[in-house]
């Protein structure tokens, strides 16, 4: 995917500063920066209750905030011309059961004043072969790969996708990253909120958390693993009369038989590879696992801690 647009140093299409938001007495989001670039992907991870939903119907101008400021491509939330740039994927997505799905497309072309090719944009989604049948008649996935289809159809400067696989079997799954591809290599700042994180670990530009209201880490994947010192596991396999000597000496536990995995810091893999290869031909093979998105989610995420 080309980048240029996000390298190049230009304005924010979405920018967030210092952003509050109050529910009754509570805080539900609290001095929030971020920002999303032309051509540029996000991930917004977050447990149920982070605040996710409520920042994203904030950049929508769904909901009033109390402090701090949103700017789409310079404008407001819910004005027209942020809604002009804004396309927006729910989880669940809602159309009318009786019409088509070339039907339902074609009435948000017209709304939008939009001449587009309708039965490429649903062959597009996978949905070519029904797009003459009712919306009635179709699947989560079907509907949520039409409300994709709704997304390519404006040309938006800027995407807002909330869990946007959700019903999607893993084949779909595949295509709807590549879509989302497509959308930053034409130069579309595109925010995914998800759960899904294996997915976005490998299909997104950089990673941001929110824990309880407040974003605890903003960056690319490998900058944030770097920054929280997570260790890399090694994992050893050993002829099976070796692996309790390479456990005893490496002080790493046994595991699945004749493997023996090792934890060390970040900065200590290479002296350690190097230990292991000094004990010769009883090292039959080394696997280096750095820390996953998984594990750097909980890390910044806080889990367990009330």
């Amino acid at each position: 995917m080309d980048n240029t647009a996000t390298q190049s140093g230009q304005s924010p299409v979405l920018e967030i500063k210092s952003l509050d938001k109050f529910r009754g007495k509570t805080q539900v989001l609290q001095g929030i920066d971020l920002s999303v670039k032309a051509g540029e992907r996000l991930a917004l991870l977050g447990h149920n209750g982070a605040g996710k939903s409520t920042l994203i119907k904030a950049v929508l101008g769904l909901i009033q905030t109390e402090g701090g400021s949103i700017s789409i491509c310079g404008a407001a939330p819910g004005s027209a011309a942020a809604r002009a740039n804004t396309a927006f994927l729910p989880e669940a997505v809602s159309f009318h059961p009786a019409l088509t799905g070339h039907e339902q497309l074609s009435t948000f072309a017209r709304l939008i004043g939009e001449k587009a090719d309708i039965p490429g944009l649903l062959h597009r989604v996978g949905l070519g072969e029904a797009m003459h049948r009712r919306i009635g008649a179709y699947s989560k996935g079907m509907r949520q790969r039409l409300g994709l289809a709704q997304v390519l159809l404006g040309r938006p400067k800027l995407a807002l996708l909330d869990e946007p696989t959700s019903g999607l079997d893993p084949i779909s799954r595949q295509d709807l990253y590549a879509i989302i591809d497509e959308l930053a290599g034409h130069g579309t700042a595109v925010l995914i909120a998800s759960h899904a994180l294996t997915e976005v670990e490998a299909r997104t530009d950089r990673i941001a958390i929110l824990r309880k209201g407040v974003k605890v880490a903003d960056d690319t994947l490998s900058d944030l693993s770097r920054k929280a010192g997570l260790p890399v596991k090694l994992r050893v396999r050993a002829t099976e009369a070796e692996a309790d000597q390479i456990a005893q000496q490496t002080g790493g536990r046994r595991i699945n038989g004749a493997s023996v995995e090792i934890l060390c810091a970040p900065q200590d893999k290479m002296s350690e590879l190097r230990r292991l290869a000094a004990l010769g031909d009883v090292v039959v093979d080394i696997d280096m696992m750095p820390p996953r998105l998984e594990d750097l989610y909980r890390h910044y995420s806080n889990e367990g801690v009330n």
